[in-house]
């Protein structure tokens, strides 16, 4: 850094006139990831892809030759698709105003809709944090002395309050978020299904399965028998959602227990029997 000391009383230590910095201090990997994690789709969701792609060109502009070739290459060779297959990204109309709530620290007024009556409720919220996860965004909000998370999708109406909250200095977004999706996936899964299948379904799970069923599944698989069967445990939220998962493993499995599943079974056996006979 080209600094100079003039003495005298109105001297000082000074910065070379017409110095500017070229960043020479990032590596070509710390260039390529600044890049990588930029994420458009998500940045144009939350208002910001515009400012966004003006950093971007201050960005390359500043960087040494090949560091700004390294950097640009990275949008044509890796390209982020959060949504997962056979999805189309839920309409999000109010995230880009919750974001602004959520960096300027303003409360907001929402009317959500949920799955249990009364459908509609309004709440006045203190947003702490949103979360993309498999496409779909989510807030942590603050309502009344609990934190708790709604879906950005089912906020029909939101309106930026002028009142402004103290945010808590010991929240940890990523903390929270981690601590609330393993607790909602315990809650989910309430019961478990007994059952009987072959060493290829055991190996399809991961496939057609969400992963904590399928990684419990695995888990709990005893050893194959000489016909290439064995008996693990899956975990499922009810009958119900057992009949419709376990079925994807069509006849390479049988239900052994709770007894409710294994007759939910045999009635679709014997009705898939009755529209496919033998001929």
């Amino acid at each position: 850094m080209p600094v100079y000391a003039e003495r005298g009383p109105a001297g000082g230590y000074r910065l070379l006139d017409g110095y500017r910095t070229r960043l020479t201090g990032l590596t070509a990997g710390e260039a390529e990831a600044l890049f990588l994690a930029g994420m458009p789709g998500p940045a144009a969701d939350l208002g910001l892809g515009s400012v966004l792609a003006a950093a971007e060109l201050k960005l390359l502009a500043a960087l040494p030759e090949e560091l700004a070739d390294r950097g640009g290459r990275i949008r044509q060779r890796f390209h982020l698709d959060a949504p997962g297959w056979f999805r189309s990204p839920e309409p999000t109309p109010h995230l880009a105003a919750l974001a602004r709530a959520v960096w300027e620290d303003c409360l907001v007024e929402v009317r959500y809709q949920r799955w249990k009556t009364p459908r509609e409720v309004t709440r006045v919220l203190a947003p702490l944090g949103v979360v993309l996860k498999a496409g779909r965004w989510y807030l942590a909000a603050r309502a009344g002395d609990q934190v708790r998370t709604y879906r950005v999708a089912a906020i029909l109406d939101l309106a930026v309050l002028q009142d402004r909250f103290d945010r808590p200095a010991d929240f940890d977004l990523a903390g929270f978020w981690q601590e609330w999706t393993d607790r909602y996936e315990r809650s989910v899964y309430r019961d478990e299904a007994r059952v009987r299948v072959t060493v290829t379904a055991l190996e399809f799970m991961p496939y057609v399965f969400p992963p904590a069923m399928s990684r419990a599944a695995l888990a709990a698989a005893g050893e194959p028998d000489q016909d290439g069967w064995l008996q693990t445990t899956v975990p499922i939220e009810s009958v119900k959602h057992g009949h419709v998962e376990l079925l994807k493993l069509g006849a390479e499995v049988e239900v052994l227990a709770p007894a409710a599943l294994r007759e939910r079974f045999t009635a679709t056996a014997h009705a898939l029997a009755r529209l496919y006979p033998s001929t």
